[in-house]
């Protein structure tokens, strides 16, 4: 199952780039979420291995993930891989000029399932796939809009 978004943020590329590999940015705004969030190889600077075990509750049950970022190519992209309970996730996050001032950020979600349980859920969630579009959707453009702030705030 895919799940696709895209928006554009009135700021440079390099700007929004280093504003999504922020990690521990992230890390924090996970935490504030109540998502259990531990850092288990990497630090500092975003590079390729990095990992986190992550405990978050979904559908009623507390479940728990490794991520992984798996590809960090600066200015342009991000690949984050994570495995959860016979679920296997790929998170691709693409940034692109489209002038001096102007990036469009793109994020696609492929989850495959590698166990019979899995693959219950995900036939469960294709059902709802429509309202799932739109929420995913709505956190992208909620995020972008988000940046956008933040970053001319920052000049």
């Amino acid at each position: 199952m895919q799940l696709k978004a895209r928006e554009d943020i009135e700021a440079p590329l390099d700007k929004v780039f280093a504003a999504l590999s922020d990690l521990e940015t992230v890390e924090r705004q996970a935490l504030r979420r109540g998502i259990d969030v531990q850092r288990i190889r990497g630090g500092g600077a975003p590079t390729e291995g990095m990992a986190w075990r992550v405990v978050f509750t979904f559908r009623g049950k507390e479940r728990e993930a490794e991520i992984t970022l798996t590809e960090y190519t600066p200015p342009e992209r991000m690949v984050f891989s994570s495995i959860s309970g016979g679920l296997k996730v790929v998170m691709v996050m693409d940034v692109v000029a489209l002038s001096r001032t102007r990036t469009r950020i793109s994020v696609e979600v492929e989850m495959a399932p590698t166990t019979l349980s899995a693959r219950l859920l995900v036939q469960s969630l294709k059902l709802a796939k429509g309202g799932m579009e739109k929420r995913f959707q709505g956190r992208i453009h909620d995020l972008a809009r988000e940046l956008e702030r933040r970053l001319q705030a920052t000049g």
